[in-house]
């Protein structure tokens, strides 16, 4: 709930200047509201993002399997698709570990968020302040989800925790949430430890859970595209790249990274996917 009763009291807070259309937006529309109102608003986006952001995919794999096989090309395990019996499967227990385990802990942890100082006051954060604290919590999120996947191939951690994840050797949009309830508040722990060390405004923390979550759905997409705006990004891993440890299976002791690359290279386990990637290169020029 912002401090300020009036447009000149906000204008005051922001050092005596007018507010931006985003701040007077905001100010109109949260300044009566509890902060942790604004924070639990995260179910509502996980919801919505759950639902709708796998449905791209899901469309691709109806229309590839007869109306458009050309589609197929851009599948990266073409002779795999989902059974909709398994769809709905999936999207029931997806749903279920939504509202048992997400919602919970999405409401639980708002004293913890009101402890490290996020803020909901203005002003609003820069563009590139927001660019950078993404970044960070990227990079902290990426690390400690390696080393927290890399543990849960362990043949205790595999056979009780994420064996359930990798029921799916064909990955699908609609499993990227698709874990034990142990996984899903194991892997969601580095989530916050970005915006703990590096808090910012609760825009920001919505972008930011927002898109680890779009971003986790894309990897799990099955479908590798050459003009995807993702491939600028230096070292992102992408569907391709997350796709090969699914395809190797429970076994597989490569491409733990959720995210970027860089882990998996410094440590030497993306070593058989490198390899792949040569002999592919290799038949190419053959």
């Amino acid at each position: 709930m912002l401090p300020y009763a009036t447009l000149q009291e906000a204008q005051a807070a922001v050092g005596g200047r007018a507010l931006t259309a985003a701040e007077a937006l905001w100010f109109r529309y949260t300044g009566a509201v509890p902060d942790s109102w604004l924070y639990y608003l995260n179910v509502v986006f996980l919801f919505v993002i759950f639902n709708v952001a796998p449905l791209p995919s899901l469309v691709l794999d109806l229309l590839a399997r007869s109306p458009f096989p050309s589609l197929r090309r851009f599948k990266l395990q073409p002779s795999s698709f989902t059974s909709p019996s398994s769809v709905l499967r999936c999207y029931k227990t997806v749903m279920l570990t939504f509202l048992f385990v997400v919602v919970p802990l999405q409401l639980s942890s708002y004293p913890v968020v009101k402890f490290i100082g996020i803020r909901t006051s203005l002003p609003l954060p820069s563009v590139w302040e927001i660019l950078v604290q993404l970044l960070v919590y990227f990079m902290i999120e990426d690390y400690g989800n390696y080393w927290i996947h890399r543990w849960l191939h362990s043949e205790w951690g595999y056979n009780n925790i994420h064996y359930m994840h990798h029921e799916f050797v064909a990955p699908t949009s609609l499993a990227a949430p698709y874990a034990h309830w142990l996984e899903i508040l194991l892997l969601g722990l580095p989530s916050f430890v970005g915006p703990v060390l590096v808090p910012g405004h609760m825009v920001t923390l919505w972008l930011w859970i927002a898109l680890r979550q779009i971003e986790a759905i894309e990897t799990h997409s099955g479908y590798e595209f050459p003009w995807a705006p993702t491939k600028l990004i230096p070292f992102y891993g992408g569907s391709e790249y997350h796709d090969y440890h699914h395809f190797v299976g429970g076994k597989s002791q490569s491409n733990f990274a959720s995210v970027f690359t860089y882990c998996d290279y410094i440590y030497g386990t993306d070593k058989g996917y490198r390899y792949k990637k040569r002999v592919e290169g290799d038949r190419k020029e053959q």
